[in-house]
């Protein structure tokens, strides 16, 4: 099966790596990388021996025919274009996050394609192909540590985005995984959200503009379940990604910052008093070569499964794990904490 990458930036030459080695494997054939920029598509043919076409534009691929399957990586403002484009065209496409970046955006986006292309997209939430976190979910329903009553999610960066790189915000950008994480291991969306915001470090240095370098989300189930979401570009000494679900019985911790990203524990602990952990799994992160972003470590096999997921519901014609669907519910959860947000500047807070 003919595939198509749109962007070769830095999440799109992650992507196309992975698919040149599911192409190694007979998955696909990447048979078309498509970005805007010459040089960054001659630097990918000399890096990678790639000996398929070039296009500089999405529409130029699309008249080509080479492909109806495409996965796109490209800046957030050209999301929704892009997207649109190439399922207007017939294709089935896997698209970063987020979907167009805005609330507004999302609705816009998604009645459209509830109407007229329903199961034409995938939006690219690699933690759902995390072996550590689906692990971990098993051992929820499992009832490994009880009622479950909260999840804390962090994400934390060693520095601020590349020059030139757009952001909506840290929230919606940033935070977006770890608010579909949360939903996705509590299995339904909260009732009432709360957001923090400050500006410590990063901002002050980076080119990138953006509302704040740190924040939290908070989310409340009910009466039953409470979700903390803490992402920052201030984490100066490495890429730091936890999660941790508590229960009555005990508590889940997957993955801790110790400098070693290449091993990912999953850990069940009981109630207090018990010394070790009722059990204690390691999962491999990806290997991350020289100049690779420094999430490959954490996800590079995530990222993977992700896409050979995708090329499968292709093949079979089977709807996405993932959808727009996916993407619209986390940004109204962190619209609704937006519109309750609390900085330095401001002490008071409103309601959802």
């Amino acid at each position: 099966m003919n595939i198509g990458m749109l962007g070769i930036g830095r999440m799109g030459w992650v992507h196309a790596l992975h698919l040149k080695e599911l192409e190694r494997e007979g998955a696909c054939r990447l048979a078309a990388v498509i970005d805007s920029n010459p040089k960054t598509l001659e630097r990918f043919k000399s890096e990678t021996g790639f000996g398929g076409q070039c296009f500089e534009s999405v529409e130029q691929y699309i008249a080509s025919g080479i492909s109806k399957v495409t996965m796109a990586a490209t800046p957030t403002e050209h999301h929704r274009h892009h997207a649109m484009t190439l399922v207007r065209a017939g294709h089935r496409v896997l698209i970063e996050k987020p979907l167009t970046g805005t609330l507004e955006g999302d609705l816009e986006c998604c009645a459209e394609l509830d109407r007229s292309y329903p199961n034409a997209l995938m939006l690219a939430f690699q933690r759902r192909f995390d072996a550590a976190l689906a692990h971990s979910g098993d051992l929820v329903r499992q009832n490994a540590i009880g009622r479950m009553f909260k999840i804390y999610s962090a994400l934390e960066d060693s520095g601020p985005p590349p020059d030139g790189y757009q952001s909506g915000g840290i929230l919606p950008d940033m935070a977006v995984h770890n608010v579909d994480e949360i939903l996705w291991l509590a299995g339904e969306a909260p009732d009432r959200a709360m957001a923090v915001g400050s500006v410590l470090h990063n901002k002050h240095i980076a080119s990138c503009q953006e509302d704040f370098d740190d924040a939290m989300l908070y989310m409340w189930f009910g009466d039953r379940l409470l979700g903390q979401v803490q992402v920052t570009r201030n984490h100066v000494s490495g890429y730091r990604v936890e999660t941790s679900i508590y229960g009555d019985r005990g508590q889940i911790q997957i993955g801790r910052f110790y400098q070693r990203p290449h091993e990912i524990l999953v850990e069940v602990y009981g109630k207090r008093g018990q010394a070790e952990p009722i059990s204690r799994q390691a999962f491999p992160g990806g290997s991350a070569g020289a100049g690779s972003p420094e999430f490959v470590e954490r996800f590079g096999p995530a990222y993977k499964a992700e896409a050979a997921a995708f090329l499968e519901c292709c093949r079979s014609g089977a709807p996405f794990p993932t959808s727009h669907a996916d993407g619209l519910r986390a940004q109204k959860v962190i619209a609704a904490g937006m519109r309750a947000i609390r900085s330095k500047d401001d002490g008071s807070t409103v309601a959802c």
